[in-house]
């Protein structure tokens, strides 16, 4: 038996471009991060294009470092006519890192630039109480 390959035209070769993960709707929505390790502190990129800065908030929350954003593309549009595809994402979407109990919001510093959330977290060692030191008895 002989596979015969579908005939192609301009429209499927379009199908096919929208197959892409970069233009595909099952896409996921996480928001892509970048961490870099520096001797005092970590540097933090997350990209959030088409999110505006009054759009994003940052909290600590028992040792959680959270970046919450929301975003509604869906405004009214006064154009007439009909979209053939509409790929601009709207809703909420939150990320968590682990960054200890002992680093407070005053230390954080955070900028947003070019669709980039960047923040700089300080290092600090955990710290660590000793029990009370117990001692076997030794008997005679």
């Amino acid at each position: 038996m002989m596979m015969i390959p579908r005939r192609r035209n301009e429209f499927d070769l379009l199908e096919d471009m929208f197959r892409d993960p970069f233009f595909n709707g099952e896409e996921t929505k996480l928001m892509r991060t970048d961490i870099k390790e520096k001797k005092d502190k970590y540097l933090v990129d997350i990209d959030l294009p088409g999110y505006n800065k009054e759009d994003i908030k940052v909290e600590i929350e028992d040792g959680y470092l959270t970046i919450h954003a929301t975003t509604d593309s869906h405004k009214e549009e006064k154009d007439e006519g009909k979209f053939v595809r509409k790929e601009r994402y709207f809703g909420e979407c939150s990320r968590s890192f682990y960054i200890g109990d002992n680093i407070t919001e005053d230390e954080i510093k955070a900028s947003f630039k070019n669709g980039t959330l960047h923040l700089q977290i300080p290092k600090k060692q955990e710290r660590k109480e000793l029990p009370d030191k117990k001692y076997i008895p030794i008997d005679d």
